[in-house]
């Protein structure tokens, strides 16, 4: 009974060893959770360091992980833009499926959908018709992933308001309510809202979210 017990774990463990391979080689993946306080993700720094704890968890962690986020200038301090925070590429999902080659095929013509935008656990994300919707995704960019410029907020006063202000979200599953470019963007689809004054974790719920992040291994 021992022995067949040992034969049963080490063919269990060979079984599993493939995924957790492609997942310690995956350089991208939308969080499974979020850091939960709407908007206010502790800043860029708070929300790479969601990025780099789940990626640890799943096995990634040796990599330099970076949220796809662009900041607005404000208060002497210039804009950041999402796209000059991630690296060069190529980047795969956890089940090893290329979603983009570089920066500019990234912002072009890519690879992500609802199948291939996975978390870092391997999952479909929610998307549009699912219960609950959870496909937007925190970005407060531009289409090209660059930053919006002063003045009307687009981040949630930089990552750091959970009560006034508005997020810049893409859709994950390339869904929206109209056929058109800002519903079918991954990257920069429309603003959030909602009565708490727009950045508030029930806010981001109200129009299909959660307060996820787009993570890529920078390195």
């Amino acid at each position: 009974m021992i022995r067949v017990s040992m034969v049963a774990a080490s063919l269990c463990c060979l079984a599993a060893a493939p995924v957790h391979a492609q997942q310690a080689n995956m350089t991208f993946f939308i969080t499974s959770t979020p850091i939960g306080n709407g908007g206010n993700l502790g800043g860029l720094a708070g929300a790479d360091n969601q990025c780099q704890t789940l990626a640890q968890a799943a096995g990634a962690g040796a990599k330099t992980w970076r949220a796809y986020l662009s900041t607005q200038a404000a208060d002497g301090k210039p804009a950041v833009n999402a796209r000059d925070r991630i690296g060069k590429g190529p980047w795969t999902n956890a089940k090893g499926t290329v979603v983009a080659k570089d920066v500019a095929d990234l912002h072009g013509a890519n690879a992500l959908t609802k199948q291939s935008a996975l978390n870092e656990k391997g999952e479909i994300v929610n998307g549009r018709g699912d219960q609950p919707n959870r496909h937007d995704i925190l970005t407060g960019s531009q289409p090209d992933g660059t930053a919006f410029a002063p003045g009307d907020d687009k981040t949630c006063k930089n990552w750091t308001s959970s009560t006034q202000g508005s997020a810049v979200v893409g859709h994950s599953d390339r869904i929206g309510l109209r056929d058109d470019e800002p519903s079918k963007s991954w990257n920069s689809s429309h603003g959030s809202r909602g009565p708490d004054g727009g950045c508030s974790q029930a806010d981001l719920h109200s129009t299909g979210g959660d307060g996820l992040l787009y993570c890529f291994a920078s390195n």
